[in-house]
């Protein structure tokens, strides 16, 4: 398992930073705390680290659902847009497996995996780029 994080920027690290916040709901809208969110992704470059955990890490949703990463955008490498992979899990449930993308990439249209509802709403903020994405999950 990767490294219980929500910083994944290294010193020295290239690319814009993204602080990427939210929620993880039930469909109802409430909270799930200690929900696993496990986040990894391609570099500025578009390289993934498959031999260690550079831009992975995992954390635990607080008391009201919230979780947060530090990152950078990633690239596009060949046949894909920019993504981030997050795997969502409530406590004892089903694992929820997916892929947020930024918006006003030109490669959103030719990415045969891209969804339109899984753009991260993002915002710039003095440099960094402010992104927020709630998963809703289904809880029994």
């Amino acid at each position: 398992m990767s490294p219980e994080r929500a910083e994944l920027i290294e010193p020295g690290m290239a690319g814009q930073p993204i602080e990427l916040i939210g929620f993880v709901l039930t469909r109802t809208c409430k909270g799930v705390p200690g929900a696993l969110v496990d986040l990894w992704q391609a570099d500025a470059k578009g390289d993934y680290d498959n031999k260690g955990y550079r831009l992975r890490g995992h954390q635990f949703a607080d008391a009201e659902g919230r979780y947060r990463f530090r990152t950078v955008v990633p690239a596009e490498y060949p046949g894909r847009t920019p993504h981030l992979h997050v795997k969502v899990q409530p406590k004892g449930g089903r694992v929820l497996t997916t892929q947020l993308y930024f918006p006003g990439e030109p490669g959103n249209r030719r990415d045969g995996l891209f969804r339109r509802e899984l753009l991260i709403r993002t915002t710039k903020n003095e440099g960094w780029l402010a992104g927020r994405f709630d998963f809703v999950l289904e809880t029994r």
